[in-house]
């Protein structure tokens, strides 16, 4: 069972490339179909919208359905998306390649946590899930920038295309090695509504919110914040995005050890260096020396905090609210990813493109203060509970 695992890792790594391949071409994809760059990026917007707003309800529609089947399914409508927007001649079809994309992406994350933290048991959740999600950092090493460097060889339309041949690939790996049965699927799907009236798990979503906003208001435009001010060739911005989530491996490794003892001390750690090397990015983009550090930095606590808040959210909720609490905080995700697309854009529009890593600390900082708030909360009830 634990190989189980490792195949949910290999399709989170597909899905990771499908979702985020287009940020290496943002301004190839501008410069072809004549659009702006914020335009190009409000797809990343329009790809996390579609997550947020569909991912209960999906999560909800298909909790029975056997898992083998529901992980194949969930790759090949991904590759459908990837093939339209590879031979999408304009910015709408474009679109709606992403959005077809877009909608297996909830339905993956919600039940492959609940999955992998059901095949490791309890004490071992927060590692297990950490093993689905370096599929994440996996993909910011080899499936983002690759796809990176094949579109600025051969064009952006080589991106997708590779997204979609992974995606088919992911498919058929999961369809022969994924168990069809051992794994128990609920007979019975628990409504979102229950989680949704809880005061502190309303809080931890929000928590999850900000950090997303706030990583994506920076990173959406990475590629062209090194193109523009960085003045670096596209094929040096890909083996950058190479060498950004190869730290992301080993952030996401720290995180699996810390997350089954300390979910919240893991997300502000993550947070706070995320933060921290967002900020400095304006005055080291422009140094391939000072680059590299606030990169290396950066993907670290970048990959760290996907797991640490996921899984926070997760340990927040009561037993058997997992697949729930998990596509609450997909959805969320998914709602910061898009924020953080729009946030950036406007800042490039009102304050220049060299300014997005500050205004992206700033909305950090909102994050670790709601976060303080939560732990001693949390702390305050825990000690009254004791004492009862």
């Amino acid at each position: 069972m634990q190989f189980a695992i490792w195949s949910l890792a290999a399709a989170a790594f597909a899905m990771i490339t499908t979702e985020f391949n287009i940020i290496g071409v943002l301004p190839l994809i501008a410069r072809d179909l004549s659009v702006p760059v914020p335009q190009v990026g409000l797809l990343v917007t329009a790809f996390a919208f579609t997550v947020s707003v569909t991912g209960p309800f999906l999560t909800v529609a298909f909790a029975r359905v056997n898992r083998s089947a529901l992980f194949t399914g969930i790759l090949v409508v991904s590759a459908a998306g990837n093939a339209i927007a590879a031979v999408a001649p304009n910015y709408p079809l474009l679109a709606i390649g992403r959005i077809v994309s877009a909608l297996a992406l909830p339905v993956f994350w919600s039940m492959a946590s609940s999955t992998a933290a059901g095949i490791a048991g309890p004490e071992r959740a927060g590692r297990a899930i950490a093993t689905v999600f370096a599929g994440i950092s996996v993909a910011s090493v080899c499936g983002v920038p690759v796809t990176t460097l094949m579109a600025s060889a051969w064009g952006w339309r080589a991106a997708f295309a590779a997204a979609g041949a992974v995606c088919v690939a992911m498919a058929l790996t999961v369809w022969i090695v994924f168990p069809r049965s051992g794994l128990e699927v609920p007979s019975a799907s628990r409504s979102p509504l229950a989680l949704l009236r809880q005061r502190a798990f309303l809080a931890h979503l929000l928590l999850s919110l900000l950090v997303l906003t706030a990583m994506f208001t920076a990173y959406t435009y990475l590629a062209d914040s090194m193109e523009r001010i960085g003045n670096y060739e596209p094929s040096t911005v890909g083996w950058a995005l190479i060498g950004f989530g190869a730290a992301g491996i080993v952030g996401n490794a720290f995180a699996g050890r810390a997350l089954d003892g300390n979910p919240m001390g893991a997300s502000m750690t993550a947070a706070a260096i995320v933060g921290a090397a967002m900020a400095a990015s304006a005055s080291t983009i422009a140094s391939p020396f000072g680059a590299s550090i606030m990169l290396v930095l950066w993907g670290a606590a970048h990959a760290a905090s996907f797991v640490a808040n996921h899984v926070r959210v997760i340990k927040a909720a009561p037993a058997g609210y997992e697949d729930i609490a998990a596509s609450l905080n997909v959805s969320v995700f998914n709602a910061g990813i898009g924020m953080g697309a729009v946030v950036g854009g406007r800042l490039i529009d009102a304050i220049g493109l060299s300014h997005i890593g500050l205004g992206a600390g700033a909305i950090i900082v909102v994050a670790l203060g709601l976060g303080t708030l939560l732990q001693r909360a949390t702390g305050v009830h825990a000690e009254a509970a004791g004492s009862s």
